[in-house]
């Protein structure tokens, strides 16, 4: 299972002169002539043992093992590293990725000028493989010590140590021997006070007063008066061009940021409608319009209206909804991993409350370490929830603003076309509860 699949990389020339195409054009006509008159002036002085010379001028000796080391790296400025999936370690929210050694390792990458590419592979044997393999600069997990008796890696940068009632166990961070340079500095760059900040930063982040910094308005600006915000007007207009109801995006948009166009989230979504910079960037809007609230709100619109394509799949409006608003939190990737696991255990995987209960048991081992899952852990419980409270407060908005439906109305009960299956939306308990009922 990889959480981000970008390729592999092979043997370490062929790698380099992939990332820089162009790096050995300039030398092969000279290289050619170089080696002719290599061998030419090796046989005139009667070798006996002649080495093997390469069109580019590399002899067979040179060239068997070409090691891929700290130069390489800042030179392609790309660090690789692999680690396993978990939310100590690695995993994507909203397109970013978060976990404690995700953080260390893009830490370490940035003190070196390069970017970071983090892949989760399936368990420590793929570690070690993708490692040696020159598929990856460094192994981003605390590996026990003896869980390592390759003699052809080593550990470098991360440490902690691990103590019971017996002993103490030593864990770190891997790379290859053939790469001390960058062994050498990981373990300049690594102290243990980077660590602890690290950590410490991402437990406040997950903390309950650190979820979103805002200052949270009333659900009804007027109910009186039918006005639920003061950016109905922005809703009404930019609904129109989806086909959504207006009063779902204001529902969405109070579950965001509470109506308040300055907030900002742990993990960097901004505005109104908490787009992350990344969406902002793909979608066209610049980050000093993030906290317009009709610039905000446009853009969440667009963003709203890709997400429907992606679920083009999911018939019907109102049920496609659901995944729509799944994705918004919790990433198209993590909703097409708990649809593949609702197939794979018998379920409807174009129905929410059949994938529902697998959006929740994302969080779980068993679950996000499936072969079908690509993306890993997801952080369920607030997708559900999330999903759970905008059709609820929808209805409520449904209920006291009348008229301008531009969109589907909400479905709580509806007969599904195959036979009479009747759905409505189950609250996170009461789901999770059927759901213990029915594993398998």
């Amino acid at each position: 299972m990889r959480v981000r699949a970008n390729g592999n990389r092979t043997e370490t020339r062929s790698r380099l002169q992939r990332r820089r195409p162009d790096l050995w054009k300039p030398y092969l006509s000279i290289s050619l002539i170089t080696s002719l008159l290599l061998s030419f002036n090796a046989v005139s002085c009667g070798e006996k043992e002649e080495k093997k010379i390469s069109p580019l001028g590399i002899t067979e000796e040179e060239g068997a093992e070409t090691t891929y080391d700290l130069d390489q790296i800042q030179e392609a400025g790309e660090l690789i590293a692999v680690t396993l999936s978990g939310p100590d370690t690695y995993y994507e929210y909203k397109g970013k990725g978060f976990g404690l050694q995700f953080e260390l390792a893009e830490h370490f990458a940035v003190s070196i000028g390069a970017k970071l590419r983090m892949e989760a592979v399936r368990d420590t044997a793929e570690l070690f493989q993708r490692l040696k393999k020159g598929e990856a600069d460094l192994i981003a997990l605390e590996i026990p010590e003896n869980h390592m008796t390759d003699m052809e890696l080593q550990f470098s940068g991360v440490r902690s140590c691990l103590s019971d009632s017996t002993a103490a166990a030593k864990t770190g961070w891997v790379v290859r021997k053939d790469a001390p340079f960058l062994a050498e500095a990981l373990d300049g760059w690594y102290k243990p006070e980077t660590r602890s900040f690290l950590q410490k930063r991402e437990q406040l982040r997950l903390s309950p007063g650190g979820n979103v910094k805002r200052r949270v308005r009333a659900p009804f600006q007027n109910r009186a008066k039918g006005i639920i915000s003061p950016y109905d007007t922005h809703f009404i207009r930019h609904s129109q061009a989806i086909g959504w109801d207006w009063r779902l995006m204001a529902a969405q948009c109070y579950q965001e940021s509470g109506f308040d166009p300055e907030a900002v989230s742990w993990a960097g979504a901004r505005g109104l409608m908490q787009i992350m910079p990344e969406t902002a960037v793909h979608l066209g809007l610049p980050a000093d319009q993030m906290h317009q609230p009709e610039k905000n709100i446009s853009a969440a619109a667009r963003y709203l209206r890709e997400l429907e394509r992606k679920f083009s799949d999911i018939p019907g409006r109102a049920e496609r909804i659901n995944f729509i608003l799944a994705a918004y939190n919790g990433g198209t990737g993590h909703v097409r991993d708990a649809m593949a696991l609702a197939r794979k255990h018998g379920k409807n995987p174009h129905l929410w409350n059949d994938v529902a209960p697998f959006i929740l048991r994302l969080s779980q081992p068993q679950y996000y370490n499936d072969p079908v899952v690509r993306y890993g852990y997801l952080r369920g419980e607030e997708t559900y929830g999330y999903v759970t409270s905008i059709r609820e407060r929808w209805q409520r908005y449904r209920a006291a603003v009348h008229g301008g439906t531009t969109g589907a109305a909400p479905a709580p009960s509806r007969k599904n076309s195959r036979g009479g299956f009747k759905s409505k939306v189950l609250s996170a308990e009461e789901l999770e509860a059927k759901s213990k009922q029915n594993t398998p």
